[in-house]
């Protein structure tokens, strides 16, 4: 199966590579957040992109 690097999907879906620019860009854009505040977010609680969100909601309140 090759990695496609223009979309996160499938098993990428429930992680967040900070090392890919376009995931980090994807995600931020999903999230509703800057790209730093999505780096911050993950290194606070890790690439699970559940807990990501959790913590961006948190974060927001």
């Amino acid at each position: 199966m090759s990695d496609d690097r223009t979309q996160a999907h499938g098993q990428d879906r429930s992680r967040i590579n900070i090392h890919e620019d376009y995931e980090v860009h994807d995600w931020a854009k999903k999230f509703g957040v800057t790209p730093d505040q999505l780096r911050t977010a993950v290194a606070a609680v890790g690439p699970e992109a559940k807990n990501v969100e959790q913590y961006l909601v948190a974060e927001k309140k």
